[in-house]
């Protein structure tokens, strides 16, 4: 039996100086696929002009976004013993920090959310439906909680 291993590489493309520390990124990946998960993902760390171009391509939104999530899908044939590509995860640090700030939450505890998201998506997570959401959310919470950070979608007041 192969041992489970998970890669992820990650790249920052953007300008931003506040962007976490990749060990960081790496470690809220690996909590949003859980302990057993297998494969190779990509965190992408890009600029607004970046996320803007990817969501008007793939979303029909000309505008940057926080978080896209590219899913591999399925690859027949992979040689034993190599690992299967999940998917890339591409993050708009400054959509982040003005979330962040705007959300009034710690820079951390939003890159940390944002990073569990999109790895959630490649998990197979979506909340297209009121009841995919309530699934998603749920397991970002429990996760997020792992990590002493408060629930993201209570109301703050």
């Amino acid at each position: 039996m192969t041992a489970a291993r998970l890669s992820i590489a990650v790249s920052n493309a953007s300008s931003s100086t506040a962007v976490p520390p990749a060990a960081s990124l790496r470690k809220w990946a690996r909590a949003a696929f859980g302990a057993g998960a297998r494969g190779e993902v990509a965190i992408r760390i890009v600029d607004e002009a970046e996320s803007r171009s990817l969501n008007a391509r793939y979303r029909k939104q000309p505008k940057p976004t926080n978080v896209l999530a590219f899913p591999a899908g399925d690859e027949p044939g992979l040689p034993p013993g190599e690992l299967a590509p999940l998917g890339d995860v591409v993050i708009c640090a400054s959509v982040v920090a003005r979330e962040a700030a705007e959300q009034g939450k710690t820079a951390e505890s939003h890159w940390a959310h944002i990073v569990i998201h999109g790895c959630l998506h490649l998990a197979g997570f979506d909340h297209e439906t009121a009841v995919e959401a309530d699934v998603m959310e749920d397991r970002e919470r429990q996760i997020l909680a792992g990590f002493g950070i408060a629930d993201p979608y209570a109301e703050s007041g």
